[in-house]
C-alpha cells in the first residue's frame, strides 16, 4: 500500500437503551488488519437512536487521518438517516419535508461533520442474526449501558439535549 493510500477501517456499532428514553450505552469495534480498538460510552437519560448515533460518531472521531471506512450498523434509523435523509435535511436547514426541526439534529450535525474527511460506506446488518461482530457490539453496548448509563455517568451525552 502506498503512503498516500487511505487506510481501510471496518467498524461495527451498536446502541442499547433500558427504556426509551432511559439509561443507554453504545459501543464501536474498529478493525484495521489485525488491529482492533473497542470504544464504549453511555448516558443516564437518552434514547436508543442517540446511542446508535453516538457509536458511529465516536468511531469516526477517533480516526487520526482520512480513511476508507466501512460502518456496519443494525440501526435502520442511523442507516437511512445517513444514506437517504441527511442530504435533504442539510439542504433544507435541518428541517424535515414537513418543515419540522430534525430530531437529534445535534448528533446528525456532528455525524455529518465527522464523515467529511473520510470515504464512508454504510452497511445495514440485521440485528441478532448471528453476525459475530454485530453480536459482540451488542454485548458491549449493553455492558456500557450497565457501566455508564445505569450508573448515571453521562459520557458524551449533554444533559441539555432532550431525548428524542
Amino acid at each position: 500500500m502506498a503512503e498516500t493510500d487511505p487506510v481501510k477501517v471496518v467498524v461495527y456499532t451498536d446502541g442499547a437503551c433500558s427504556g426509551n428514553p432511559g439509561p443507554g450505552g453504545w459501543s464501536a469495534i474498529l478493525r484495521y488488519g489485525t488491529h482492533e480498538k473497542v470504544l464504549q460510552g453511555g448516558a443516564s437519560l437518552t434514547t436508543n437512536n442517540r446511542m446508535e448515533m453516538r457509536a458511529a460518531i465516536a468511531a469516526l472521531k477517533v480516526l487520526t487521518r482520512a480513511c476508507t471506512v466501512e460502518i456496519h450498523t443494525d440501526s435502520e434509523y442511523l442507516h437511512k438517516g445517513i444514506t437517504a435523509w441527511l442530504p435533504g435535511w442539510a439542504a433544507n436547514g435541518w428541517r424535515t419535508r414537513d418543515k419540522k426541526p430534525v430530531k437529534n439534529q445535534d448528533l446528525w450535525r456532528e455525524l455529518h461533520a465527522a464523515i467529511q474527511p473520510h470515504q464512508v460506506r454504510w452497511l445495514w446488518v440485521r440485528g441478532h442474526a448471528g453476525d459475530e461482530f454485530n453480536e459482540r457490539a451488542d454485548r458491549l453496548a449493553v455492558a456500557a449501558l450497565n457501566q455508564f448509563g445505569v450508573g448515571g455517568r453521562p459520557d458524551l451525552e449533554p444533559a441539555a439535549a432532550p431525548p428524542s
